[in-house]
């Protein structure tokens, strides 16, 4: 028993006395002398030593920023952690479906395969080496992530892995993300602490191209186009193209084109960006507003036809103000705060969707929308630009048949000949459609609604005969009123030649010396 004693005691000595050279060594020891001795204890360590170790800093450059590499692994490790770590660490994940993230406490250590090489994963932290005070304590610690395998798999482990991991820790990240519908923020907001360009919030929208009101085979065209997209990295850089697509829809208002959009950012899982150009000041503001958008969202100008004046009549428009403002000077400061400040040109809009700047970043999509598409400049809409126009037009059969199940659960009925045979005839937004279709109380079923409907058709189609009538009569005394001002001014312009003559006559025969 006093022999135990007296190794432990011994144990004891060796390892304080360890520590003491240990920390003399390490603070008053010279630094260059200090490094050479670990280099070469580094050196015969791994001679007898076979791991290789690679650390991951979570803050790295000038400003310490938050290393991309740390976060995706993490992400990665998070399902390993949870399931193989004893000691786990909750972390906040902003705009996730999943807001809090598991994640391996500090000196945990779990375990990963790749093509059969084992590899093991663990997170350091190293205290400050001095106490100071300091506004972000947090920053002075540094955490990092440790790699460690076999050096017999350096070359397969340093390259394919790692980029797995990073690649596959941000797909992650993008899966569990929650999708953002964002609108620019004014350019005097964008200055000061944490201001950004783009507001967000959290994108809920339900539609779907199952619930769009559409003719099947156009919706299943749209669909492979948005696949072939999405799916077309390689494709693109093959064809030296930026990896970017532009949609037009056009249509009446109520025929769908923001449902549409709605269904696209869905189906590809992607986030919006609502551009609304009137509060942009200038192609500058426009080109940087560009480069704030990340890859897989949708960029939308809704309106487009309304949002500028971007149609080659702005110089027109100018030059008539300005006449007026000559004959009524106070005009001028009357409309002062009604105009717009925004001096985004047609060129300025162009190279935004298909120059240069167009390709800073990758994976977007360009939507405009209009109800009136011939308004639009052919520059703006053209192949290349808007590369598939989509016409969202009135409802068909088809249509109907969509809507019909979406409100009433339906797939058939007696009454869908009659319906089907009045769209034909009848020009009615889905809009209006899905409108009469909707049950506005308990006690109404679906025969209820679509007999509402077809009498919503039937009016419908009587405003119509009635509004082509009352245009037909309109055009008619037009035309009539036209035909008789320009009798008149027939028979006025004769009369005149008819007084020119007599008096031509009476001149030549008082030259003549001829009298009557």
């Amino acid at each position: 028993m006093m022999m135990m004693g007296e190794t432990w005691s011994q144990l004891g000595s060796l390892i304080a006395t360890a520590m003491f050279l240990w920390a003399m060594f390490d603070k008053y020891f010279p630094h260059h002398l200090r490094s050479l001795i670990l280099s070469h204890t580094k050196k015969l360590t791994s001679l007898v030593y076979p791991y290789i170790q690679i650390k991951f800093p979570e803050f790295t450059g000038e400003y310490l920023k938050r290393s991309e590499a740390y976060a995706a692994i993490e992400t990665y490790l998070s399902s390993k952690s949870s399931s193989e770590a004893k000691s786990l660490k909750a972390v906040v994940v902003k705009d996730s479906s999943q807001p809090v993230q598991l994640s391996m406490d500090e000196n945990e250590e779990v375990t990963d395969e790749f093509e059969g090489m084992k590899v093991w994963w663990g997170v350091t932290k190293i205290p400050p080496r001095t106490q100071s005070f300091s506004f972000y304590p947090a920053m002075e610690e540094k955490r990092y992530y440790k790699l460690t395998f076999h050096k017999s798999h350096r070359e397969t482990l340093c390259g394919k892995y790692i980029n797995h991991v990073l690649q596959e820790g941000k797909a992650i990240t993008v899966r569990n993300r929650q999708r953002r519908l964002c609108i620019n923020n004014p350019s005097q907001n964008w200055g000061g602490y944490r201001s950004t360009k783009w507001s967000h919030v959290t994108f809920e929208h339900p539609a779907s191209f199952d619930t769009l009101a559409m003719d099947s085979k156009k919706k299943e065209e749209i669909i492979n186009d948005l696949i072939k997209f999405s799916e077309g990295k390689e494709y693109y850089a093959k064809i030296g193209k930026a990896w970017k697509r532009g949609y037009l829809l056009y249509g009446p208002p109520g025929t769908g084109k923001s449902s549409m959009i709605a269904a696209m950012a869905n189906y590809l899982n992607y986030d919006i960006y609502d551009l609304e150009l009137t509060t942009v000041k200038d192609n500058t503001e426009l080109r940087r507003l560009l480069i704030e958008t990340t890859s897989k969202s949708i960029i939308v100008i809704e309106d487009i036809d309304c949002s500028l004046d971007l149609t080659g009549q702005r110089k027109k428009k100018k030059e008539q103000e300005k006449d007026e403002e000559k004959e009524d000077p106070a005009s001028k400061m009357a409309k002062g705060e009604e105009e717009s400040s925004s001096k985004v040109t047609l060129s300025g809009l162009l190279n935004f969707i298909d120059g240069l700047w167009s390709a800073c970043g990758g994976e977007r999509i360009i939507v405009f929308t209009t109800n009136y598409v011939e308004k639009l400049d052919p520059a703006l809409v053209r192949r290349g630009r808007m590369d598939k126009h989509i016409e969202m037009s009135y409802c068909g059969f088809e249509a109907f048949k969509v809507l019909a199940k979406n409100y009433l659960d339906v797939d058939s009925h007696e009454l869908f000949a009659t319906i089907g045979h009045l769209l034909e005839e009848t020009d009615m937004t889905p809009a209006d459609v899905a409108e009469n279709l909707m049950p506005k109380s308990q006690n109404e079923d679906a025969e209820t609604c679509l007999k509402k409907l077809i009498e919503a058709i039937k009016t419908a189609k009587e405003e119509a005969t009635k509004k082509a009538e009352e245009e037909a009569r309109l055009k008619a005394e037009k035309e009539e009123k036209e035909k008789q001002e320009a009798t008149q001014e027939d028979v006025k312009e004769n009369g005149v030649d008819v007084v020119k003559d007599d008096k031509t006559l009476g001149n030549e025969v008082k030259e003549n010396g001829v009298t009557a």
